[in-house]
């Protein structure tokens, strides 16, 4: 893994318009900083945006070591819990496509309402 420091967001935005973007993890607006988790050809970056520490960028050598970190970044935002379908599963929580119960009245989607 390879670390270079940036100064400026514009290149970080550069790299982040150019690349496949597989994962962000965290928000600028809430946690100060994000993490841009992307492939530019054959390489595996992050991006990493802050507005408190050193901007940066890093250079993965596989895509394991990739993934991995991830996993990491994930873990350090507090983002691993609520990521996956199986914990929104887990949790009970049920999919209605476009139904919500509120106290026993069921709201539909503003698309499949009626024409008056």
């Amino acid at each position: 893994m390879q670390q270079i420091e940036v100064v400026s967001w514009k290149t970080l935005n550069a790299l982040k318009q150019a690349a496949t973007i597989e994962e962000i993890i965290g928000d600028l607006d809430t946690n100060e900083q994000m993490a841009v988790f992307c492939t530019i050809e054959d390489d595996y970056l992050e991006l990493y945006f802050s507005e408190l520490e050193s901007n940066y960028i890093r250079h993965f050598e596989d895509e394991e070591e990739f993934l991995k970190y991830i996993e990491i970044r994930k873990n350090e935002f507090g983002e691993e819990d609520f990521d996956s379908m199986d914990y929104y599963e887990d949790e009970g929580f049920e999919d209605h496509e476009g139904e919500d119960d509120y106290a026993g009245y069921k709201i539909k989607d503003e698309d499949e309402e009626e024409d008056f």
